[in-house]
């Protein structure tokens, strides 16, 4: 099967270098045929981007900070302009300030909070907003965000990312209940830990790679490829039944309780 996704249209956001899970997730969906549309926020990541999307088929790369719903206006303007709808959305967006990732969440202050809740949490209430409209122009679509246990236990260092993820998952209930008469399902993965830059960002990360691979059932850590295909699943008409879960792969490690 080489065409599961062939005549599909969709946004990537949130690719930073070729080892992001938004990366891993394009791959997939490229491989079956997808039309692909990818942003970047500064011109920091904007080489990266474009080097990457240049070596896939029918790609194009816009910049977008989801912060500025302008900026986010902009984008979805272009994409009714070139192809007059949108099939599927994958957010791959979370930011939070490095002193947050550190110590503990008792500290965070104000400013943090927001930051982190407003990047990586309202981003995707945002995006799914100003794309609706494009995805009933075809009938429907999916959206696909990124989560992590951290969001659902406490995590060491994840602190207020890892609130900012509770946010997120509770976001794709109320979207998928809110979408779901538009034919527009809303899903999340809970990945494992991935060596990627902004996991780097969170202290101690070493460590935690190490446990996952010693407690998991599968006793080792995750591919990227396993995440980019899990994703392909969500987007495509193989998980039409699916909306409003939280899908983990992780090996396992969300079953263990020590």
């Amino acid at each position: 099967m080489a065409d599961l996704m062939k005549g599909k249209k969709g946004l990537i956001l949130g690719v930073a270098n070729k080892r992001s899970i938004a990366w891993a997730i394009a791959r997939s969906v490229s491989s079956q045929g997808a039309e692909l549309a990818f942003t970047y926020q500064g011109e920091r990541l904007a080489e990266n981007v474009k080097e990457l999307a240049d070596t896939l088929p029918n790609s194009q790369v816009m910049p977008c900070d989801v912060t500025d719903e302008a900026q986010v206006d902009a984008v979805m303007r272009e994409l009714d302009s070139k192809w007059g709808g949108v099939d599927f959305l994958v957010h791959c967006v979370a930011f939070a300030n490095a002193e947050d990732l550190e110590g503990g969440y008792l500290k965070t202050k104000k400013e943090g909070f927001a930051t982190a809740l407003n990047v990586s949490a309202y981003s995707l209430t945002l995006v799914s907003q100003k794309v609706a409209p494009l995805m009933e122009k075809n009938g429907g679509g999916s959206i696909l965000t990124l989560t992590y246990l951290g969001g659902q236990r406490v995590m060491v260092n994840y602190n207020v990312m890892g609130v900012a993820k509770a946010a997120l998952e509770a976001s794709v209930k109320y979207l998928a209940n809110d979408l779901g008469p538009k034919n527009i399902r809303v899903n999340a993965i809970s990945a494992g830990p991935v060596n990627t830059l902004a996991a780097r960002g969170i202290t101690g990360f070493a460590d935690i790679i190490k446990m996952v691979r010693e407690k998991s059932p599968l006793r080792r850590n995750i591919e990227p490829e396993e995440v980019g295909d899990a994703g392909l699943f969500l987007v495509s008409q193989l998980s039409r039944g699916i909306t409003g879960e939280i899908l983990f792969v992780d090996c396992g490690y969300n079953i263990i309780a020590f």
